[in-house]
């Protein structure tokens, strides 16, 4: 498990990764890299603020065959949940 504590099967927090300032496609090269790392059902929340992270991560997470939980506008970011 990670330093950040048990991941408990639906219900623990995502961890999260801070990518504000961080153009596509570079954003979802650094969170493939994570998610890779993690456990199967573990899951990623990515804080973004560049406008096309929003549909792009979302897509390419998929083709890569993760679920994408939520996409929550917070602000001028975005919050994009994906489970391994």
């Amino acid at each position: 498990m990670s330093p950040d504590g048990a991941r408990a099967a639906g219900g623990a927090a995502a961890e999260r990764m801070d990518l504000v300032g961080v153009k596509c496609p570079l954003n979802w090269a650094r969170a493939k890299v994570r998610l890779e790392d993690m456990e199967p059902g573990a899951r990623l929340a990515l804080i973004v603020d560049d406008p096309r992270a929003v549909r792009d991560i979302p897509r390419a997470a998929e083709a890569h065959g993760h679920a994408v939980v939520e996409v929550v506008a917070e602000g001028a970011r975005w919050r994009i949940e994906i489970e391994r």
